[in-house]
């Protein structure tokens, strides 16, 4: 079947279009500087270390630590972690290498883990002021929502915990070019991208021995930034989407990304002995603003249609299943109903934010009390289909240069056969320090 949903979808969208009206030019100031000062180097470099501890309360009766630990899950891990990240760029001419370097380290009630990857390695050639061309491997951030791209159809997905961490790319050749214009259209530029999947390369993004072409049309129209988006392929079904973000004052902003795909697959579990995998073109969709106050209260809210995802019926089914599969482990010492939940959760129910429709809101006060270089903030992520949520308030500090400290606390709330109440844990504390370099 279709998806229902398409119409609503769609006509969120457009919603957000009829919000973008001309601005009033803003008078600029004169500023002096010193040529030296704005001088590009050849050599750029920078980074961060840091060094966090958790302590995460589990939920030992949720579904998911069921499923993953039978009766062997803790009441609560304390989990130590570093990383490392270093990226830079080096220019010479009309040529420059980009890149960025990732490793981390964890220790926890389970063991070590510890990781090092290239996250991005591309050298990019300017023949010209209006060509770029890229070659490498390079991440993308397609489409304007802060926590969720829907037309992001080449990004790896964010963590709306933390969406502006860094991202592993993917092997590509892209080429840009841009041209300005004097009147309604401002600029237009054109990136088009080919990213191949073989074994070994990119083999993490679909289906592999293919090549794949992605492209970007972006316009600058009544000083409102619009995207028009398209992924072609044999790794994944073909995709169509559009955004747009408008600055409506200078301190209140919205932003929309409306996205096409054709013949998506989901997997859909029905009874003990059914399951099915269905084959649909779905719409999903974002509309989200940001607004700062005049007592520098930044707020950011967004409402996020997954068109593929799952009903809040078709969730509890499956954490039912969870259940029956303990229920019979337990009596019979057969696991084989809890077999069958794992594949299920593999094949997509056991994924981040796999329902249907999600709100999302951020708001950090800035020195709140005239207390100097500290932000206090508060997340709040629900599943709007079962009411069910992670909030989590925050504290940063500042103070010392180069340096930021991070306290987090993050409660999961819902009931039973929703999503947040039935996850693996059930709040956890962090506290985090980054040394910037």
């Amino acid at each position: 079947m279709k998806s229902d949903n398409w119409k609503g979808c769609f006509g969120l969208f457009i919603a957000g279009l009829f919000f973008i009206v001309p601005s009033d030019s803003q008078a600029s100031s004169d500023y002096t500087f010193e040529l030296e000062e704005i001088e590009k180097k050849s050599l750029q470099w920078g980074g961060y270390v840091d060094l966090s501890y958790a302590h995460l309360e589990n939920n030992q009766e949720g579904a998911l630590a069921k499923l993953t630990f039978d009766d062997h899950f803790p009441s609560s891990i304390d989990r130590f972690s570093s990383s490392l990240q270093m990226n830079g760029s080096y220019m010479k001419g009309i040529s420059s290498f980009n890149w960025l370097l990732k490793a981390s380290a964890q220790q926890d009630t389970f063991g070590w883990i510890d990781s090092a990857d290239i996250y991005e390695a591309y050298g990019r050639v300017k023949p010209s002021a209006y060509v770029n061309i890229d070659l490498g491997k390079q991440s993308y951030k397609w489409g304007k929502g802060y926590a969720w791209n829907p037309v992001g159809f080449i990004n790896r997905p964010k963590d709306p915990n933390d969406p502006q961490e860094a991202l592993e790319g993917y092997v590509t050749g892209e080429l840009d070019l841009i041209k300005s214009f004097d009147g309604s259209l401002g600029n237009v530029a054109l990136t088009t991208v080919i990213l191949p999947v073989y074994d070994g390369v990119n083999d993490t993004f679909g289906a592999t021995e293919a090549i794949n072409l992605a492209a970007k049309l972006y316009l600058l129209y009544l000083d409102t930034d619009i995207d028009l988006l398209l992924y072609t392929g044999n790794s994944r079904s073909t995709r169509i989407g559009a955004d747009f973000s408008r600055n409506i004052t200078t301190n209140f902003e919205i932003h929309g990304e409306a996205a096409y795909i054709s013949s998506k697959q989901k997997f859909l579990f029905l009874d003990e002995e059914t399951t099915r995998l269905e084959e649909n073109d779905v719409f999903s969709g974002l509309l989200g603003l940001r607004y700062l106050t005049e007592n520098d209260l930044t707020a950011i809210v967004e409402y996020y249609f997954n068109g593929n995802g799952y009903t809040e019926e078709e969730r509890a089914l499956f954490y039912q299943h969870i259940s029956r599969g303990t229920i019979e482990l337990d009596s019979s010492g057969s696991d084989t109903l809890l077999q069958q939940a794992r594949e299920l959760s593999l094949r997509g129910y056991g994924g981040p934010y796999v329902g249907r429709n999600y709100l999302y809101a951020k708001f950090t006060q800035k020195e709140p009390f005239d207390i100097l270089y500290f932000t206090p903030g508060l997340t709040a992520i629900v599943n709007l289909d079962d009411q069910s949520a992670s909030i989590s308030p925050e504290f940063v500090y500042n103070g010392i240069t180069n340096w930021e400290l991070r306290l987090r606390f993050s409660l999961l709330t819902g009931g039973s056969l929703t999503e947040y109440g039935e996850k693996l844990i059930s709040n956890k504390v962090e506290l985090r320090l980054r040394w910037f370099f």
